[in-house]
């Protein structure tokens, strides 16, 4: 959903003949469960803003409420389709097998489909050893440019298929979607706030100014990963700060990393990557996911955390990581059961980037190092003197500096002086996180060590330290 760097639509454009543009809303895709209003509003004003462009060349954008398939059907009876254009959409389950049937359907009506890679990622790729020398490479031509005034457009005749005509009234806690939003984050970050990122990374409150903040435009297609590459490059020859830039531009690469391993491995959408896991946190337990999803687990930072990504659909990497921890390592819960959640939640939703850290942080990738993160401890590491806590619970505004990482443990006096009453206001903790850690690493400890385990990490060690030490070269001999 943007102008530059789009190669389907530069190529339509070239292709000198007319084009009909589409945006489908699919039912079942919008009612999947890892859908959520805040995704289709961001949808819907990117398309508001692109038409806006479109229009001033004679153009439009027709948004289409059907399924792709059922539709593209349709069309191919009033239009002799030739061609149809696309980026390649590493999506979940579901847009896959959207994909195999739309590719079926072009097959049998000898509809030729070019599908162009998305930021770099390879569609099929049978070896991931070169990934990020072609990444590289990728990254490294030039942005594609569109001539509207040269695009031949075609206007859908009215009724012809249901069009989506839903309105997502605007939310200003959330970010806006559309390429000049995108371009005013980019810029900002790139010559304004850039300056506190390292510092402010892990930070809940200072990363929401201090972080990129790009990440729901490069999922939603706003900006490509060219365009942030090009663009962090130019910044760091104006500015002269490598330390923040680069320290950003080396997680570039990684975030199309994942998602090619996703591409690679889709079953990581269901299945644990580590099989040797499957024997262990098998079950769920109601109760305990509907506290934490509530943000009543009696742990402030975690419950803070809940309450910031609902309402803002934002939190930076590491609080992710705490919440993801608390659920499958302190609740003991399988990470399944707590996947479509967040991902309602993440403006920024990316299944190729959120399955895979979704198991990192549940430890189930065999290869990495359990983390598992100390609400209390990170509370004190990250959130001193309770300032984010406090403006996501506010039960707890009163409660001092001294208090507010562990609030259950105030005496009955402090509590009435405080104006919170631990139980009624705000919940007691629903776990002795000692306890369930010692639990979860005794247990993931035994599994890790495992015949079975130990032959998987094998392989993937051997994989994965190749690649990383092949992307960390090549990345900072560019950068």
């Amino acid at each position: 959903m943007r102008l530059i760097d789009h190669l389907p639509l530069l190529r339509a454009q070239e292709s000198d003949t007319p084009t009909l543009l589409i945006y489908f809303y699919e039912p079942s895709i919008m009612s999947f469960a890892d859908s959520d209003e805040r995704h289709w509003r961001f949808v819907q004003q990117s398309l508001t803003e692109l038409n806006k462009t479109f229009a001033e060349w004679g153009h439009h954008i027709y948004t289409i409420h059907d399924e792709a398939l059922a539709a593209l059907r349709k069309l191919t009876e009033l239009f002799n389709v030739t061609t149809l254009f696309s980026h390649e959409e590493i999506g979940n389950n579901l847009t896959y097998a959207r994909d195999q049937s739309v590719a079926a359907f072009c097959k049998e009506k000898k509809i030729e489909w070019k599908e162009f890679p998305t930021n770099g990622v390879v569609r099929g790729l049978g070896n991931r050893k070169l990934f990020s020398q072609n990444w590289m490479q990728t990254m490294s031509a030039p942005l594609y440019s569109v001539d509207l005034k040269n695009l031949i457009s075609i206007q859908l005749p009215a009724n012809l298929l249901p069009s989506f005509t839903t309105y997502f009234p605007a939310n200003p806690r959330f970010q806006p979607g559309g390429p000049g939003a995108a371009n005013k984050y980019l810029n900002s970050f790139l010559y304004e706030r850039k300056s506190s990122y390292s510092k402010h990374i892990s930070k809940p409150e200072e990363s929401r100014k201090s972080c990129s903040r790009l990440s729901p435009y490069l999922a939603w297609g706003n900006l490509s990963m060219k365009q942030v590459y090009h663009a962090t490059l130019e910044a760091i020859a104006k500015t002269g700060d490598k330390r923040n830039l680069q320290f950003f531009g080396n997680r570039l690469l990684w975030h199309c990393h994942f998602i090619q391993k996703f591409e690679s491995e889709c079953r990581l959408e269901f299945e644990n990557l580590n099989e040797g896991f499957n024997e262990i946190r098998n079950k769920t337990d109601s109760n305990l996911v509907a506290a934490w999803e509530a943000g009543c687990t009696g742990y402030p930072l975690v419950d803070a955390c809940i309450e910031c990504v609902k309402n803002t659909g934002y939190l930076n990497f590491r609080m992710r990581s705490l919440l993801v921890s608390f659920f499958t390592h302190h609740l003991w819960q399988p990470w399944q059961a707590g996947a479509h959640f967040l991902a309602r939640q993440f403006l920024d939703y990316e299944p190729g980037i959120h399955y895979p850290q979704f198991q990192m942080q549940a430890g189930t990738m065999g290869i990495n190092t359990i983390r598992i993160y100390n609400p209390v401890k990170q509370s004190i590491d990250h959130d001193p003197t309770g300032l984010f806590i406090k403006k996501w619970i506010p039960i707890l505004r009163h409660v001092p500096p001294n208090h507010i990482h562990q609030p259950w443990k105030m005496t009955e006096l402090e509590q009435e002086l405080y104006q919170v009453k631990i139980g009624s206001d705000y919940p007691h903790p629903i776990v002795s996180i000692s306890e369930t850690a010692k639990h979860a690493r005794e247990k993931l400890w035994q599994t890790k060590k495992s015949s079975v385990v130990q032959k998987e990490n094998r392989r993937i060690l051997k994989l994965h330290t190749n690649r990383k030490a092949e992307a960390e070269k090549t990345l900072q001999v560019e950068l």
